[in-house]
């Protein structure tokens, strides 16, 4: 109430509106069996955006609005070991779902994820590859049981795993929330015995699967890639890691970021915005 008796609604507290990209860690890829089969390759990090695209064929997220002098969460998701899973990124309210790991001798379907890893493949028919997350990245393939025997490509960000050709990885998204276009969240390719020809990870740091004289690749840091699958003895190779996530943060330029304690980050303006990029730990972000 004012000093005129006349009742007023209270104003709403300074805010800064974010765009933001999220992208969890991706899989692992599944370990070849020592005299079994060839592992799937790993699922890519769930992949939310409000910029260019987003993942899993979805609409494109929205920025968030938020209060000033107010601290947020931000985790960014490190990439899963060799057969495990990656881990999942979280910015305020957002949280995009660690890749699924690759199916192995152990565990023959590939896990579910923001992308699923792809099924192992030992001649045997039917083992699956994991599903995807809504709006986030595509299912890994499902093992075919055909030669030669590719372990399943592990899903992106863009497509389903073993898509572009068997094995390989699904592509990742490009977006340009950096301010150039960079592809995020490819699949990890999956492993071959006795082909020298590799299955290849999907565009956006997806790794190639192991062959008979190649080993298999990790998923590249910071892009949320799956690992590249294991192979079979003559020589036994495990699968690979997967990459870590990131997070990417736009925003107006007159307001300031603060990166906190335990957050790896840097920032760069143009245009009338500044994009603050944080690749690595848990922690506080603020405005003002």
């Amino acid at each position: 109430m004012n000093i005129l008796g006349i009742l007023t609604q209270p104003s709403a507290p300074p805010s800064v509106l974010v765009d933001y990209l999220v992208v969890a860690g991706g899989g692992g890829g599944g370990n070849g069996g020592a005299a079994d089969g060839n592992g799937g390759g790993g699922g890519a990090g769930g992949l939310r955006c409000t910029v260019t695209a987003t993942g899993g064929g979805g609409s494109l997220e929205t920025a968030l609005a938020l209060d000033l002098s107010t601290n947020y969460t931000v985790t960014v998701g490190a990439g899963g070991a060799a057969d495990a899973n990656g881990n999942n990124s979280v910015f305020s309210t957002i949280t995009s779902t660690a890749g699924g790991k690759g199916g192995t001798i152990g565990a023959k379907n590939g896990s579910t994820g923001g992308s699923g890893g792809g099924g192992y493949n030992d001649g045997s028919a039917g083992n699956t590859g994991g599903s995807g997350t809504a709006n986030q990245g595509y299912a890994g393939a499902t093992n075919d049981p055909s030669a030669p025997l590719y372990g399943g490509g592990g899903g992106g960000a863009v497509e389903a795993g073993s898509t572009d050709s068997k094995g390989f990885g699904g592509d990742g998204v490009a977006t340009s929330i950096s301010g150039s276009s960079v592809t995020y969240a490819g699949g990890g390719g999956g492993g071959i015995h006795t082909i020298t020809t590799v299955a290849v990870g999907g565009d956006g740091g997806g790794g190639n699967g192991s062959s008979s004289n190649t080993a298999a690749t990790a998923g590249s840091a910071n892009l949320g890639g799956g690992g590249g699958g294991g192979m079979v003895n003559t020589p036994y190779r495990a699968g690979e890691a997967g990459g870590s996530g990131i997070v990417i943060l736009k925003y107006p330029t007159a307001n300031t970021i603060t990166i906190g304690a335990g957050l790896t980050g840097s920032t760069a303006s143009a245009g009338g915005f500044t994009v603050a990029t944080i690749t690595a730990g848990t922690g506080n972000v603020s405005w003002v």
